[in-house]
């Protein structure tokens, strides 16, 4: 399985971006797709997690209520709709995807990042 990421960039606080990922590949063997960040000097932190089954999608503590994840219909793309977007979201998105779930240190499989640069 590839992922690829794209939809980073530049905007404002309190501004909204969409980041897309598109699987390809044998894409049955994940079960579960999602975004992680690392921000400049930080370690890199889960943020929200999708199966490809359907169920409710999960999602860090620091950005419940502001991001929603969603996947198309063949479970080959996960997006990630941030809204109301602050400076500490600055930081580099990776997607991932694995057969049984969501992990900060490992996952299946890795996409390359996007940096997304929230300015105040």
């Amino acid at each position: 399985v590839q992922l690829q990421a794209s939809g980073g960039g530049l905007v404002q606080a309190g501004g909204s971006l969409r980041l897309s990922c598109g699987a390809s590949g044998s894409t049955d063997s994940t079960t579960v797709m999602g975004w992680f960040r690392q921000a400049p000097g930080k370690e890199r932190e889960f943020v929200a997690g999708h199966r490809r089954s359907g169920g409710s999608p999960f999602y860090s503590n620091s950005v419940k209520g502001r991001f929603t994840i969603s996947g198309d219909n063949a479970g080959n793309t996960v997006y990630l709709q941030m809204s109301d977007l602050k400076p500490e979201d600055t930081a580099v998105y990776y997607c991932a995807a694995d057969r049984f779930a969501l992990s900060t240190a490992r996952n299946d499989v890795w996409g390359q990042g996007t940096l997304v640069t929230v300015s105040s």
